[in-house]
């Protein structure tokens, strides 16, 4: 058995330092799969049952980067000695997730180290509940509580605002004394005083990071940025005692620029991770409960599968649940994108977070945790921000070289400057418009600037943002219109894709039987025959009879109980009904009854139809027809064209024999049929698919159909309501019906789009600047400033996909 743990990482610089942990997640025993994605700074390792989480906590250390965790104090009301508080430790420490816990015996407390993504605090009062004691989480208020990435924004805006400070100070010195007669007297000493709190306190971050990459052998983006920064401030040192020009304020505004880069990123990062803070907001933080017919409220880690919950107009269904008395609609667009509300009585399915609208509810929990629809929808989403794409498989192979490369680049272009001074000085000479050009400087330091140029300008974060970003932005997008994500490589793959199989019953059909027709042969009007039929399918329990009740039902027809009822099996019903026999079901069943002339041809009329034709007889005469099919659902017509508009080939797979099947397929619109397939024959119809079109995609219950949408290249899996733990779809769609297929191809190709273009402007940047900076025509300043943007650039791109029309 394998299982999945996603760890949050801390201390990555760029997408070098997730290749390195993956690397050394890699090499534990028994770890199938490890990924790790530098823009949502998350680890996902696929692993062996046995594994132990300290061996994975283990290979993170060893990479030279850690693991983020939480903490949380529990209340416990009932210890009476310290062997209570030793039970409670044990049990906290055996759970998988917890780093450490400590008891106060004294202050009846427990302080609790754990990872997030592991284990939650509802968790950890549950285990503690398992040990005979009893915890509470304490009580905080929604609006104490501060985001993680306003937390990471502030710190960068500090940082970068505390550095413009003394950076503009040193600016002004610099303006002052190499560009008017006055001459400032100890402006090294003063520059170099200036800088150090932003190289070395501002900057530590950047600069600490750098080192344990060097120790690991693994340069990172800040190794560039520690180049760019240290030796310009150590020469300025030097230029106490030498006077030649020096390179504090460059090494000094090198990092500011960094600086500012970092905060333009965070923010851009956490604008980019909003569909998944949304869906966190969602939550219910209390539920009112019945308990022994009080009504009382409580935490919602405290509601348990079967209590019933009260939920007043306007209030939040807490968690998900059956309706187990009164009436109302509940808007669900949370969790289907649909703005029309839902109508809910007793035994319906209500989803946890949506909103009750008008009457008094009473629900009866059937979800709780970690198994909600809520959890569930926040889990895929993770999942699909968390994995890969093949474009970015090979996008951080080449990522990985990058820093080591541009290094040993830059050591090449200094040499180059050296050896062949007049070839780059007579090329410099003709840019001496631009400000920053001046070639009449000694060579050594033109050579120092274009290295130090090419260190700065080069930008392996732009290449490792393209596709996290992109994926943030475009699964929550999906999370929002009912489109859930699941795996990211299915983003790819969908613009190979060239036809589309639809599954027919509950697919393009809403899966049960319904009235189409009722035809009536000299009873009068078609209620009277419809009451005969659906007087005695009163005492079937087929889904054709069922059918023909509901209608009646539906038009409020007053039916009698059948008498002497039997079920023929294979041919239809027979029952007394106000001392008449009547018979409902195939024609076979009726022979011997007078006929009626035009019944053979209403037979093959309907027929012809895909419906299915039941006759119904009175005391051995005909007097009726009713038909019966599985409806199509809304809107299937005008998604099947859009599809054929796209350019993909439809096509429905059915166990319907051919002619009902061609007949449902031309009133659709689907130009391909693959009928008469049996359920365990479906997966053999998706190859047979993928040998005459290519890439396929399949589009069924994510359940039934389950190996035929993994067999696919592309599996959309269609789940209703709470029903959306389906493992075998990439895509999910939440809200049941089709034309969430459309939106999901065009939102997987909008992202992908997004991809693209974000590593186009990355390659292009990294490409074009970095041999301008070694031909020596950018400063290093304005090389680390365009080096902060580019980061920004790709991930404001991948935002624009917020807009995107799917």
């Amino acid at each position: 058995m394998v299982k999945k743990v996603v760890l949050p990482i801390k201390g990555m610089a760029c997408v070098g330092c997730a290749i390195k942990i993956e690397k050394s997640l890699g090499k534990v025993a028994q770890v199938k799969e490890a990924r790790v994605n530098f823009a949502t700074e998350k680890a996902t390792i696929v692993v062996e049952e046995s594994v132990s989480l300290f061996s994975l906590l283990k290979a993170v250390r060893n990479s030279g980067y850690d693991v983020s965790a939480s903490q949380v104090e529990l209340h416990i009301t009932d210890m009476r000695n310290t062997s209570c508080a030793n039970t409670i430790e044990k049990a906290l420490r055996k759970t998988e997730g917890v780093l450490e816990a400590k008891v106060n015996f004294g202050a009846e407390k427990v302080s609790v180290v754990y990872i997030p993504t592991v284990v939650d605090p509802e968790e950890l009062v549950r285990v503690v509940d398992s040990t005979g004691y009893t915890a509470k989480l304490p009580q905080i208020r929604p609006e104490a509580i501060e985001d993680e990435d306003i937390l990471k924004m502030r710190e960068a805006w500090n940082r970068f605002k505390y550095s413009l400070v003394p950076g503009s100070i040193i600016m002004v010195l610099m303006v002052i004394h190499y560009m008017t007669s006055i001459k400032i007297s100890l402006y090294v000493p003063i520059t170099l005083i200036l800088g150090f709190p932003v190289v070395f306190i501002w900057g530590w971050p950047t600069q600490r990071s750098a080192l344990k990459s060097y120790r690991n052998l693994s340069p990172n983006m800040d190794a560039l940025i520690f180049l760019g920064s240290i030796p310009p401030y150590f020469m300025g040192v030097l230029g106490i005692w030498f006077p030649y020009i020096t390179f504090v304020e460059m090494g000094v505004w090198i990092m500011i620029f960094h600086l500012l880069g970092i905060y333009l990123t965070v923010k851009a990062k956490g604008r980019a991770s909003q569909a998944i803070k949304k869906l966190l907001k969602l939550g219910v933080k209390n539920a009112r409960i019945l308990r022994d017919g009080n009504e009382v409220e409580v935490p919602i880690s405290e509601v348990k599968v079967g209590n019933i919950m009260i939920v007043r107009p306007g209030e939040k269904i807490p968690t998900d649940g059956k309706v187990f008395e009164g009436e109302s609609t509940v808007d669900e667009s949370m969790a289907t994108g649909e703005s029309m509300p839902v109508r809910k009585r007793k035994g319906d399915e209500a989803i946890g977070a949506t909103v009750n609208q008008q009457g008094l509810l009473k629900v009866k929990a059937t979800r709780v945790g970690k198994d909600t629809f809520l959890s569930h929808v926040i889990k895929m989403v993770q999942e699909c921000q968390g994995s890969k794409i093949p474009i970015q498989e090979w996008a951080n192979r080449i990522t990985g070289y990058l820093v080591p490369t541009v290094i040993g680049y830059s050591l090449l272009i200094f040499a180059l400057w050296m050896f062949f001074p007049g070839f780059f000085v007579g090329f410099i000479g003709r840019f001496e418009f631009l400000p920053w050009v001046n070639a009449s400087l000694p060579i050594w330091i033109l050579a120092f600037l274009a290295m130090v140029a090419v260190l700065v300008i080069s930008c392996p974060c732009a290449l490792g943002l393209a596709t996290p970003t992109a994926l943030m932005v475009g699964s929550g997008l999906g999370s929002e219109k009912g489109a859930l994500i699941r795996r990211g490589e299915a983003i790819q793959t969908m613009k190979e894709v060239k036809a589309i199989i639809l599954d027919k019953t509950g697919t393009l059909t809403k899966g049960k039987p319904e009235v189409t027709d009722v035809i009536s042969f000299g009873v009068g009007e078609d209620k009277k025959v419809l009451y005969y039929a659906a007087s005695v399918e009163k005492g079937s329990e087929h889904p054709l009879g069922q059918a023909i009740v509901n209608r009646a039902r539906e038009l409020q027809l007053r039916l009698d109980e059948p008498k002497s009822f039997q079920a023929i099996t294979g041919m239809g019903v027979k029952g007394i009904i106000n001392g008449a026999e009547v018979r409902v079901g195939k024609p076979e069943l009726v022979d011997g009854a007078k006929q009626e002339p035009k019944l053979q041809e209403k037979l093959n009329e309907l027929q012809e139809q895909a419906k299915t034709a039941m006759v119904v007889t009175v005391d051995k005469k005909v007097v009726g027809v009713i038909a019966v099919a599985d409806t199509l659902k809304e809107g299937t017509v005008e998604v099947v064209r859009e599809l054929e508009q796209m350019g993909l080939k439809t096509i429905m797979l059915t166990g319907d024999n051919q002619k009902t099947a061609e007949a449902i397929a031309k009133e659709v619109g689907i130009s391909k049929v693959y009928a008469e397939v049996m359920p365990d024959q479906k997966v053999e119809a998706v190859q047979r698919a993928q040998q005459e079109y290519g890439m396929v995609a399949m589009v069924g219950d994510g359940i039934n159909d389950a190996p035929a949408i993994t067999a696919s290249n592309v599996g959309i899996a269609i789940g209703t309501g709470t029903d959306i733990a389906i493992e075998a779809g990439d895509i999910i769609l939440v809200r049941g019906d089709i034309s969430g297929v459309v939106a999901a191809i065009k939102l997987s190709k909008a992202t992908f789009r997004k991809i693209k273009q974000g590593y186009f402007w990355a390659w292009f940047y990294n490409a074009s600047a970095v041999p301008i900076a070694g031909l020596g025509l950018l400063h290093p300043m304005i090389g680390a400033l365009a080096m902060a943007m580019s980061s920004f650039t790709v991930t404001m791109n991948a935002l624009r996909l917020r807009k995107a029309k799917i």
